[in-house]
């Protein structure tokens, strides 16, 4: 009877979660524990667990790592060759473009090691191990150590992570960090062992008129035939150890690297990206979801709205500005159209109505079960909802304009530091803190800063958050406007950016000649950004006391969505770290009388084509490849040249740059992008409709050698008939 138990069991996990394999963001860790390999195998896997995640031994893991802050990147040679998205690489690209050098419009191509560019700042991080922590913390909380909310704290677990490291024999190696983490809103924890290496070098990137083809038109789009792609290289020292750039560092001997298939791909086949989705809010009440429309969505599109058309004019004026301010508006942009995106979805998609559906399902759930806690605890998240939602309209109105949105600023608390030597007639004080002052003012006026791109923008957005917020929210510096300035934004501003001693180089030439108390005390933006900061301080503590009761609730709630889906596997919500989502090649159709199938070609790209818009604008080059069908081994067998496909696979952003890899473990494509109709998928995953949008790997392929003429890149690859 046992065994019939046993096997009815399994046999229910396995019909309820193949039915909806798509989903699901795994731990590498739990694979063996939360999904038999036959289910994956049932999808079209043709690999064994280890293959997938072996902590005693080399797997698909190793040639998967973080590039850069918040994107994923590949391995695709034994020397260190990384493949990521071209929007992932854009930071890197536009850091060493200039006017005479504009890699973002021409493109760049390393023909030789002694070509390819060091990038300061730039890392790739491997993951070396993971432990589960959980039994520690859980250790610590009973023994009185630490709070169960304090637990949950980045002070807490770094330094519990610091001292597991202190501990480990990873401890001194080159490269190796510790970083603790919640997972389950704190029912699990687990410590993962990073290795980063930072001399990473830029090999290769297409012309943003193949790498950006569609510009933010497309983005989150279906249709795409975008070749979103760039490649850069890890260097290491003479004994493969992590090390700063040096010309003596070597190519990182990788022990891993994945195999690229060329076969192509139809409908219905096995696809698995592994990567690092950034953050996912699944377990979201019903009233969290309509906050997060209000509060969070709605105040980020319309001020990063008006910036971005003060922006988009000033770059469409000045190939320079267009440089400076490429990274910044593509980052800005993305999310906005993101925000636009999801409200939209959550209202076509019924997402409200799901959660509230699902809140009924756990009352009755909680009912069945007797337990008081599970009981009261949606109540409980709405009731704080209903205490927050006004502070984070506030909140997020305050960090678009003040924080992302206006860049000039004067460091208040280095010219207290000055006044007060000043007085005391201190030199060496005195000295000290313009010394440090001349190095604030260059981090103002860098080279992806104008001065006066960002006066308009300042112009745009404070009479905006006036707009927005009413006038006993605002920081003391709207008062001081209202009175000194009548209420003139635009005189104020002009006065800042005309006057400030950190104005102009000429301004604050003159001032380090002379330094005095008057010219520190009647500088308008020190008043501003003192101003700003006292604000911020006051909203960072009225936020710290209105979120703390959502930490407990969070943990009690999705505790009991769990259990509520048992003997059903769930994952936790993405936080950016290590996972594996596995689906299949698949078209969709988003509306009535609408059919998208899973992939575009070239003939997609001269369709599209326009002279007159940046964002569709087709390199001849190209045109002539395509006019001739010189796709050599890259086309597809009826002749055509694929470009970009669709997959099932559960993805968010930090994905970017993610391997897509068939069920043999071999590179098919690199992931970039979700599709318009899901982008409440953060929130509430469709099944239906979730896309994961990918350029297929021999796009890629055909571009390095066709149009980058460095077939010498192919050759370092393994590569697939």
């Amino acid at each position: 009877m046992n065994k019939l138990k046993t096997t009815l069991f399994a046999l229910i996990v396995l019909t309820f979660v193949s039915a909806r394999a798509d989903e699901g963001m795994w731990l590498l860790q739990l694979m063996k524990e939360q999904h038999s390999i036959d289910m994956m195998k049932k999808q079209g896997l043709q690999l064994e667990a280890d293959d997938l995640y072996n902590p005693n031994g080399v797997s698909l893991k190793d040639a998967v790592g973080i590039f850069g802050g918040g994107c994923t990147g590949e391995i695709i040679s034994s020397e260190g060759l990384i493949l990521t998205n071209h929007h992932c690489g854009y930071g890197a690209i536009q850091q060493h473009s200039s006017v005479e050098h504009d890699y973002l419009t021409d493109g760049f191509w390393a023909k030789s090691r002694k070509e390819e560019i060091p990038t300061p700042g730039l890392a790739f991080t491997f993951i070396e191990r993971i432990e589960d922590i959980t039994d520690i913390v859980n250790a610590k909380i009973k023994a009185g150590e630490v709070t169960a909310i304090n637990a949950l704290t980045s002070d807490f677990l770094d330094k519990l992570a610091g001292e597991l490291l202190n501990k480990s024999d990873l401890k001194g190696k080159p490269g190796i960090s510790a970083q603790a983490l919640p997972f389950y809103a704190g029912n699990k924890f687990y410590l993962l062992y990073k290795k980063r290496y930072s001399d990473v070098r830029m090999v290769a990137a297409p012309p943003s008129s193949i790498g950006k083809f569609g510009g933010e038109t497309d983005n989150w789009m279906w249709p795409r035939h975008t070749g979103d792609f760039s490649m850069f290289r890890i260097y290491a020292n003479a004994n493969g150890e992590p090390a700063e750039y040096s010309p003596n560092n070597v190519p990182l001997k990788c022990k891993k690297h994945l195999a690229i298939s060329l076969k192509g791909i139809e409908e219905g086949d096995y696809a698995m990206i592994m990567g690092f989705p950034g953050s996912t809010s699944r377990y979201l009440t019903a009233s969290e979801v309509k906050e997060r429309m209000d509060s969070q969505n709605e105040p980020r599109i319309r001020i990063r709205g008006v910036r971005q058309d003060v922006l988009k004019d000033e770059m469409n004026k000045s190939d320079k500005v267009r440089i400076q301010y490429a990274t910044k508006y593509a980052q800005s942009s993305n999310y906005w159209k993101n925000s636009i995106g999801m409200n939209k979805a959550i209202i076509d998609n019924k997402v409200i109505e799901t959660k509230i559906a699902q809140e009924k399902r756990f009352q009755e759930f909680a009912k069945a079960k007797g337990n008081q806690e599970y009981m009261a605890v949606v109540k409980s998240i709405d009731d704080a909802v209903e205490k927050s939602s006004a502070f984070n309209y506030q909140w997020t109105c305050f960090r678009e304009v003040f924080f992302s949105g206006i860049e000039f600023g004067a460091p208040y608390q280095l010219c207290d530091a000055l006044k007060e030597a000043l007085d005391k007639k201190d030199k060496a004080q005195i000295d000290s803190n313009i010394e440090k002052m001349k190095q604030v003012f260059d981090q103002i006026h860098n080279k992806d800063y104008d001065h006066e791109v960002d006066r308009k923008v300042a112009k745009a957005l404070l009479p905006l958050y006036a707009e927005m917020i009413p006038a006993n929210q605002r920081p003391s510096i709207y008062s001081f406007i209202e009175k000194e300035f009548k209420g003139d934004y635009n005189k104020f501003v002009d006065a800042c950016y005309n006057n400030s001693i950190f104005a102009s180089k000429a301004n604050f030439d003159q001032f380090i000649k002379n330094p005095n108390k008057k010219a520190l005390e009647k500088d308008l933006m020190i008043k501003f950004v003192r101003s700003k900061y006292e604000k911020y301080q006051t909203l960072l503590d009225q936020r710290s006391q209105l979120m703390e009761p959502f930490t407990l609730l969070h943990k009690i709630y999705v505790r009991g969505l769990c259990e509520m889906k048992e003997p059903v596997p769930s994952y936790p919500d993405a936080n950016f770290t290590i996972r594996l989502t596995y689906g299949n090649v698949k078209s969709y159709d988003p509306k009535d009388g609408v059919h998208y199938k899973y992939f575009t070609t070239m003939k997609g790209i001269m369709e599209k084509e326009d002279p007159n818009n940046r964002e569709f604008i087709v390199p001849a080059k190209l045109k002539e490849l395509y006019n001739n069908k010189d796709f050599g081994r890259y086309a597809m067998k009826n002749g055509e040249m694929p470009v970009c496909f669709l997959s099932t696979n559960d993805i968010t952003g930090g994905n970017s740059g993610s391997p897509v890899i068939n069920g043999k473990g071999e590179l098919i494509g690199c992931a970039f992008d979700g599709n318009w109709e899901s982008l409440s998928g953060d929130i509430n995953f469709d099944n239906d409709l979730q896309r994961c949008i990918c350029v297929d790997i021999r796009y890629v392929l055909f571009i390095i050698e066709k149009m980058g003429n460095s077939k010498h890149l192919i050759d370092e690859m393994t590569i697939l008939e």
